[in-house]
């Protein structure tokens, strides 16, 4: 049995989108769209905010030479 990398082409995609909208119907894709940008934005936020935290750790930990 072979096995295949997951590879998307333009009819599945094509195939995708018409069976969200069939589910969710015109008014409801901006607004998933919406929350899944904030969403976004908001994960970045906090990996940004840990970035920092993890930074001015390192900078108050004192060096030690040995």
């Amino acid at each position: 049995m072979l096995a295949y990398p997951l590879v998307i082409g333009h009819w599945e995609i094509i195939a995708i989108v018409l069976v969200v909208l069939l589910i969710f119907g015109g008014k409801k894709i901006p607004e998933l769209m919406k929350g899944l940008g904030k969403g976004v934005k908001s994960f970045k936020e906090g990996v940004n905010e840990v970035e920092k935290e993890i930074d001015s750790a390192s900078k108050d930990k004192p060096e030690t030479k040995e």
